[in-house]
């Protein structure tokens, strides 16, 4: 069994699509819904580090309080930001996808099929209709 781990938001059609493509690969991943269970700081750090991003990275704008809180200021340290995301959790972009071949902030979702040890299992098309991988479980080139 191959342990990966989705930062999951339910909401969000772009981490419902990555878990689907996870189960599509035959893998059940450890769903976590980040909203209800943060990471600890200690582990966000960790991910960030091991996803070779920056914390701004990982911010998201839309539909959070990235605005109201600043933190578009470029001169903000790395560390403020981290604490924004730990305070305001929905400030940490989704899905996040631990896997034992990387970590990785899988937007667009099939980012996450460099992250999957298993082939596609059959075809797989995303909610807005988009076809990701084919009947024969390959991916579809753009």
């Amino acid at each position: 069994m191959t342990d990966i781990i989705i930062y999951h938001n339910p909401d969000c059609g772009t981490s419902r699509n990555t878990l689907a493509l996870i189960r599509n690969a035959g893998i059940e991943p450890h769903v976590v819904e980040y909203f209800k269970t943060p990471p600890s700081r200690a582990l966000l750090e960790q991910m960030i580090q091991r996803a070779g991003i920056g914390p701004r990275d990982l911010l998201r704008e839309k539909g959070t309080p990235y605005a109201d809180l600043g933190l578009g200021d470029e001169s903000l340290s790395n560390d403020t930001l981290i604490d924004a995301m730990m305070e305001h959790p929905i400030l940490i972009n989704r899905p996040l996808v631990v896997s034992p071949l990387g970590v990785r902030l899988c937007r667009p979702s099939e980012a996450v099929l460099d992250l999957l040890p298993a082939r596609q299992l059959g075809a797989f098309t995303k909610e807005n209709g988009e076809q990701v991988v084919d009947a024969n479980g390959n991916r579809v080139q753009a």
